[in-house]
């Protein structure tokens, strides 16, 4: 669902409040995605540029007295590894509450596309049900509970486009200029277990240091800084993804996959020129055109 100016707006609400709705949780992209080595515990060690564009889930979230967590609406697979589900049950075991939630999905985001539709979800969660149940936990705590949920998940309690080193779990703000894109996701997605196990991966790409980062990215804008380390894997293994890259390639654009894929995407000129493009995408391929967002659409809530 693209966010309007006006849902970005603060969020004003009574202190009794018992029921969110409409919350919008937005996708990511990787502007680039190296991996840097990996920990003892097998967790791959990352750096990457997280942005947040305005294609969004939606999420109504309702307090319940009786401490029950129920999941409706749209589910991906098993309804109790649902990471929304595991964010609500998580927060409830740390902050020692009865209260449970009823937490309705309407999914906008393409399910294995590495945009973090899941992971979004989950932050949303957490930040509404934070609000529901009065914690007023700091965003450093909730931070924290959600490392332990998902990698992607710190960075939409972030809440700012942002560097991203460790596993995911170290972030800092970056500026990304306004910017517009047109995303591909192919029909088939990619097991992201398979992109990360696969004994062709490149683990030893050499760390970078923020400013240089920084002074990078701006002086080739629009233009892609480094590359998506998954990338090479990702088309091996799923043609449609190789598919998808060649469709952008075509359109004469510089094109690349976020997170470990499937959707592939590329930097348009204006929206109305990505809206346009959307006509072209090819059969079993669905195409977004999407805007960068500067914050999260909840970053008041």
């Amino acid at each position: 669902m693209p966010i309007s100016a006006a849902s970005i707006n603060s969020i004003n609400m009574p202190h009794s409040v018992k029921r969110l709705e409409k919350l919008a949780a937005p996708a990511k992209l990787n502007l680039f995605l190296h991996v840097t080595g990996r920990r003892p515990d097998g967790m791959h060690l990352l750096e990457s540029v997280f942005i947040l564009v305005d294609l969004a889930d939606e999420l109504d979230i309702e307090c319940l007295e009786n401490g029950a967590i129920v999941r409706t609406g749209d589910v991906v697979g098993d309804v109790e590894k649902d990471l929304c589900v595991r964010a609500a049950a998580a927060l409830k075991q740390y902050a020692k509450t009865n209260l449970g939630a009823a937490i309705h999905v309407a999914k906008k985001i393409p399910s294995g596309a590495g945009m973090g539709g899941g992971s979004s979800d989950c932050a949303a969660t957490l930040l509404a049900l934070n609000r529901l149940w009065g914690l007023n936990l700091s965003r450093q705590e909730l931070m924290q509970i959600a490392a332990g949920l998902g990698a992607d998940v710190p960075f939409f309690i972030f809440g700012q486009n942002a560097f991203a080193s460790g596993i995911g779990e170290k972030l800092t703000q970056v500026n990304v200029p306004p910017s517009s894109w047109l995303v591909v996701m192919p029909a088939t997605p990619t097991s992201t277990a398979a992109v990360f196990s696969d004994k062709c991966l490149t683990r030893d790409t050499k760390s970078l240091k923020m400013a240089f980062f920084s002074d990078s990215l701006l002086s080739c804008w629009p233009h892609f800084f480094g590359r998506n380390d998954l990338e090479a894997v990702a088309r091996r293994i799923n043609p449609d993804v190789d598919r998808a890259l060649e469709f952008l390639s075509s359109l004469g654009c510089e094109a690349r996959m976020t997170g470990s894929g499937s959707a592939v995407f590329a930097h348009m000129p204006s929206f109305e020129l990505a809206q346009a493009m959307l006509a072209k995408t090819p059969a079993g391929m669905t195409g977004y055109a999407v805007r960068t967002l500067s914050e999260h659409p909840l970053k008041d809530l």
